[in-house]
C-alpha cells in the first residue's frame, strides 16, 4: 500500500492504483498515483526517443488503475510525502475514459449518479473509514457488555410502525412489508429472556421527504435492555455507548478529519443533558420562537432552538428531550403511572436535528390493549405482536438511532447524502 511506503528502506517496490494527475513533460515525466490509503508521485526521465514506458505514461486517462514497479526514493524535497518511486515498468491494468462525468464543483446529484467516482476523493472515502470505525466501537461496547447482536427480518406480515409509511411488496400470494423498524422483534427478544440485544441493519420508511436528514431506504442503530426501572436507563446506556463511538472515531481519524474535513471531533462529556418537551418548547418560546405543530411536537426550527440553548447554557452538542405526549407516541410507549398524558420516552437531538428515539415499553398485557384500543388500531392486526406479551415480558427499553444522519452532524456534511453509500430517496433508485 502505498501508505506503507514511507517506513520501508530505498529500493524496488510494487505499486497499484488510479491514476489521479499526469505531467508529461519534455525531459521527464510525472504521475501521481493513488490508492486507497494514499497518494505517490511516480517519476520517469524521458528517454532519447520514446520507449514504450514513456509512451504508455504519455498515453495514460485520469481514472485509469495501473500497476508499477520501480525504485522507492526517500527526499524531503518530493511534496507528496518526501518519496517518489521511479518507474521501471508499468502495465495499465484498466484504462479509464478521457472524459470524467464529475468534477469537484458538480452538483449531489451528478456526484451520486457515478457514485464511485465520487468515492475516489479521499474526503468523501473518509466518511466510511469513520463509519467503519464508529459502528466496530458501537458494537465493542455492546459485546463487552454481555448484549446480543441480532439480525430480523425485513420482510414483515404487518406494519412494525405507521401504516402510512410503508413499503408494500407482493409475496406469493399474500402481501409483505418491508420493515419501518426492529422494534417488535427487539420486544421478542426481550419475552425470549435475551436481556440485552442490538442490531444495526436496513430500515424502510415510505416517506416522500426531500430533505437533507430523510431518506427511503437507511441504516438504524437498535438496542434494547430488560429489567429497566425507566427511560433513564436507556438514555444512560445510549450516552455511554456514543461516547464509545466518538472516543474510536477521535482516536484513529482525529488527524485526518482535520486535515481533509478541516473538523475537529468533540467527544462528548456524561451525562448529556435532559430537558421534558413542555420545558423544551416553553424556552424556545421565551427564545422568540413559537412552535407551530398542533400536536405539541418540536418541529426542525425548534431542534435548532433548543439545541442553541443547550449549546449556550451547557456547552454540549447533545440533549435528551423526554417526557412526550401519549397522543404523539405509538401505543407501545410506556406511560407515567401518575399521568398518563405522558410518556417515559425521549428524543435525542443533536446539533440541532433529532437523531434518535427511544423509551421504555408497555410490557402488560391489558395496558397495551387499551392503548391499542386508544389509538384507533385493531387489535387482530397487532396480534402477533401482542402474542408474546400474553406469556410474560420483563420491563424493558430501548431505542433506534440513523446512522447517516448522525454521521452527516458529526462531519458537518449538508445531506446525508454525502454520509450514505448509495442513497435511496423518492426520486433515486440508481445506482
Amino acid at each position: 500500500m502505498i501508505s506503507e511506503l514511507s517506513a520501508l528502506d530505498d529500493g524496488p517496490v510494487a505499486v497499484a492504483g488510479w491514476v489521479e494527475t499526469v505531467r508529461d513533460q519534455k525531459k521527464v515525466q510525472f504521475v501521481v498515483l493513488r490508492d486507497e490509503s494514499g497518494a505517490l508521485q511516480l517519476v520517469r526521465p524521458r528517454p532519447e526517443g520514446d520507449d514504450a514506458i514513456s509512451t504508455a505514461i504519455s498515453a495514460l486517462t485520469l481514472g485509469s488503475f495501473v500497476a508499477v514497479e520501480g525504485q522507492l526514493k526517500h527526499d524531503e524535497r518530493v511534496k507528496l510525502g518526501g518519496i517518489e518511486v521511479k518507474v521501471d515498468a508499468l502495465a495499465v491494468a484498466s484504462a479509464s475514459e478521457p472524459e470524467q462525468p464529475v468534477a469537484a464543483d458538480s452538483s449531489i446529484d451528478k456526484r451520486l449518479d457515478h457514485r464511485f467516482l465520487d468515492l475516489r476523493n479521499p474526503a468523501n472515502a473518509l466518511v466510511f473509514r469513520i463509519q467503519t470505525t464508529f459502528e466496530h466501537a458501537l458494537r465493542t461496547w455492546w459485546v463487552e457488555h454481555d448484549y446480543i447482536e441480532i439480525h430480523t427480518p425485513k420482510l414483515m406480515a404487518s406494519p412494525s410502525e405507521s401504516r402510512a409509511e410503508l413499503f408494500q411488496v407482493p409475496y406469493f400470494e399474500t402481501t409483505a412489508y418491508l420493515s419501518q423498524s426492529p422494534q417488535h422483534f427487539k420486544q421478542m427478544a426481550q419475552a425470549a429472556g435475551f436481556g440485552k440485544i442490538f442490531e444495526i441493519a436496513d430500515a424502510f420508511r415510505a416517506d416522500p421527504s426531500f430533505t437533507a436528514r430523510h431518506a427511503t431506504e437507511f441504516t438504524s442503530i437498535d438496542a434494547e435492555i430488560s429489567w429497566i426501572d425507566s427511560h433513564e436507563d436507556v438514555m444512560a446506556m445510549q450516552e455511554a455507548v456514543l461516547v464509545a463511538g466518538f472516543q474510536a472515531v477521535a482516536a484513529k481519524h482525529g488527524e485526518e478529519i482535520e486535515r481533509l474535513l478541516g473538523l475537529t471531533v468533540q467527544v462528548p462529556t456524561v451525562p448529556f443533558p435532559r430537558i421534558p418537551l413542555a420545558e423544551a418548547i416553553r424556552i424556545v418560546a421565551e427564545r422568540g420562537y413559537i412552535v407551530p405543530r398542533a400536536d405539541g411536537d418540536l418541529d426542525p426550527e425548534g431542534e435548532r432552538r433548543i439545541s442553541a440553548y443547550v449549546q449556550e447554557e451547557f456547552g454540549h452538542d447533545f440533549v435528551f428531550v423526554t417526557d412526550y405526549a401519549s397522543g404523539i407516541r405509538p401505543f407501545y410507549h410506556l406511560r407515567y403511572a401518575d399521568d398518563p398524558s405522558l410518556t417515559k420516552s425521549y428524543d435525542l437531538v443533536y446539533r440541532g436535528t433529532e437523531i434518535s428515539t427511544g423509551a421504555q415499553r408497555e410490557h402488560r398485557l391489558d395496558v397495551l390493549l387499551e392503548q391499542v384500543a386508544d389509538k384507533g388500531l385493531d387489535p387482530a392486526e397487532m396480534e402477533s405482536y401482542l402474542e408474546f406479551f400474553r406469556y410474560g415480558v420483563p420491563p424493558h427499553g430501548g431505542f433506534g438511532m440513523g446512522l447517516a444522519r448522525l454521521l452527516m452532524l458529526l462531519l458537518e456534511r449538508p445531506s446525508i447524502r454525502e454520509t450514505t453509500y448509495l442513497f435511496r430517496g423518492p426520486n433515486r433508485l440508481k445506482p
